[in-house]
């Protein structure tokens, strides 16, 4: 499966959830149920995956993590905030990048439209 067909199956969970819990709950919710969902969807799906930092070819013990894993080819960060701030965005592109993954899509679900609260965020140049 491409990382196109993962993230159109993820989100449909994404809508799914949100049309089901609403907005205003806890990331960790937002996070277990969509987990579920996506597992519902025979989708292979971690969470909270612990993400290593290699500084100087040393591995640092920092403690990163990724909300969901899907398919090892995907991340999802999920936020339950009232407004995404440009951090979010480059936390997740970061992420991308220690991780040598392509795709990532951050989610806020504090939001009135889902639909605008899906962020769609690429390592590199290449076209996914």
């Amino acid at each position: 499966m491409t990382e196109n067909d993962i993230s159109y199956k993820i989100r449909g969970s994404i809508f799914k959830v949100y049309n089901e819990l609403g907005p205003g709950l806890l990331e960790s919710a937002y996070e277990s149920v969509l987990a579920y969902e996506l597992k519902k969807e025979k989708l292979k799906t971690e969470v909270q995956v612990s993400l290593p930092l290699y500084y100087d070819e040393i591995k640092m013990d920092v403690g990163y993590r990724i909300d969901i894993l899907v398919e090892n080819k995907v991340i999802i960060e999920i936020k339950s905030v009232e407004n995404l701030l440009e951090v979010h965005h480059k936390q997740l592109i970061t992420y991308l990048k220690l991780s040598n993954l392509k795709l990532g899509l951050l989610v806020n679900f504090n939001t009135a439209d889902i639909g605008k609260s899906i962020f769609r965020k690429v390592n590199g140049l290449g076209v996914i």
